[in-house]
């Protein structure tokens, strides 16, 4: 794999998006929170973010970064050692700190060094970390009203293509589909490489944002039931299904137990649910949800690259896209047809289907239908891995995947 994402001949990504999201807020007392699985950027963004300052006039004295992940920083993880640093390295200078802390959930009681730091001090606090209930839930503790929360993701396509503008989208497309977009992957030589790079990063968040946060015992069997959820992205889930997956793995496993480890893996952010829900009868259902990866490269570290389960990870893509753009995303039901995702951004709702080829007019017949079914003057596609011009049929628009996955007006 070459001249792919991060590499020297394609270039640093500048995620150029969350800066847009973050500048509105920067100087305000607002603490702002950047949330993600572990490796997916926010360390660079941090980064990318402390020179627009500096460039933006902030002096550079004034801009504290701090990734409590390095060694040098192993003295500050406790939350009255990290208040006086950061006192301390303020009181060397004058005007308003800005305070970027890196993975600030591995600092004992971080909380109440913010809620400190917030008080006794003019400044402006940026902090990412790796498990979203532990930040909501601590902030909502000391900050409740007083902090904004931003969702970081793996590179997108479009960040994935702003680095590797060679080759033609199609080209570029199927490397993303291989691969994925763990930033990390750009530096690799070739998708080998990329698998064992990823199956390492997956490792490291089950043990250290899983295992270790939630004293899971049973390390088999979370891997085992991760193994599952990867393979079968895009499907119905159920415990029953699972607790059947696992007897047949010569395993019991109890329902309370599957959502206990659902939940933790939610937490670290590697899985995300996708409720189902009525479009009818407008309401969320309680069962019958699916689960997607936060990342699709990461079941092809696990599983190998089966091109036969290329539906599943387009759906993966296109749920995470729209996560992405800010969309809340479900899973609709209308009668005995489903659509694939109900996407809700700002009162504006899109329906959409994802299909990897309409070879025929049967499957034609099988993506429309659940849009046409659906009687409200709402925004619907279906989006395809046939290339071609847009068409539509009955006000269903009809559009290339990848070319969806390029055009940020939606």
């Amino acid at each position: 794999m070459t001249n792919t994402i991060g590499s020297p001949q394609g270039g640093l990504v500048r995620r150029q998006a969350y800066l847009d999201q973050l500048r509105p807020w920067l100087d305000s007392p607002v603490v702002k929170v950047l949330r993600g699985v572990r490796r997916c950027g926010k360390s660079v963004l941090l980064q990318q973010l402390r020179s627009d300052l500096v460039a933006g006039g902030v002096p550079e004295d004034r801009v504290l970064l701090i990734n409590f992940e390095s060694g040098a920083n192993g003295g500050l993880l406790g939350y009255q050692a990290l208040y006086r640093h950061v006192m301390d390295w303020a009181s060397t200078g004058e005007g308003r700190a800005h305070v970027f802390l890196d993975e600030v959930q591995l600092v004992d009681q971080w909380e109440r060094a913010v809620n400190s730091l917030r008080v006794d001090l003019d400044v402006d606090l940026v902090l990412t970390g790796s498990n979203a209930a532990l930040l909501s839930s601590e902030l909502a503790t000391l900050l409740t009203g007083r902090y904004v929360e931003f969702d970081v993701y793996p590179y997108s396509f479009a960040e994935h293509r702003s680095a590797c503008p060679s080759g033609s989208v199609a080209e570029g497309f199927r490397e993303y589909l291989r691969v994925g977009g763990m930033p990390g992957i750009g530096e690799v030589p070739d998708a080998d490489a990329a698998m064992t790079y990823l199956r390492d990063v997956s490792n490291g968040i089950l043990f250290k944002d899983v295992v270790a946060r939630y004293r899971l015992r049973d390390v088999d069997l979370l891997e085992r039931l991760v193994r599952f959820v990867m393979d079968n992205l895009g499907q119905t889930f159920s415990a029953r299904r699972v607790a059947e997956f696992m007897k047949s793995q010569r395993r019991s496993l109890g329902a309370e137990t599957v959502y206990n480890y659902l939940h933790a893996l939610m937490e670290a952010c590697l899985v995300y649910k996708a409720e189902r829900y009525d479009i009818r009868g407008r309401r969320v259902m309680e069962t019958q949800e699916k689960y997607f990866l936060v990342d699709h490269g990461f079941a092809h570290s696990w599983l190998g690259y089966r091109p036969d389960e290329t539906p599943g990870m387009l759906e993966n893509i296109v749920y995470v896209e729209l996560r992405r753009r800010g969309y809340e995303v479900h899973i609709g039901k209308q009668a005995d047809l489903e659509v694939d995702f109900v996407a809700e951004r700002s009162g504006q709702r899109l329906y959409v289907q994802v299909a990897y080829v309409l070879a025929d007019a049967t499957m034609v017949d099988r993506e429309f239908a659940p849009l046409e079914a659906v009687q409200d003057n709402h925004r619907k596609v279906v989006l395809t891995l046939d290339e071609g011009p847009m068409s539509s049929r009955s006000g269903i628009e009809r559009h290339y995947l990848p070319d969806f996955l390029l055009d940020q007006s939606w």
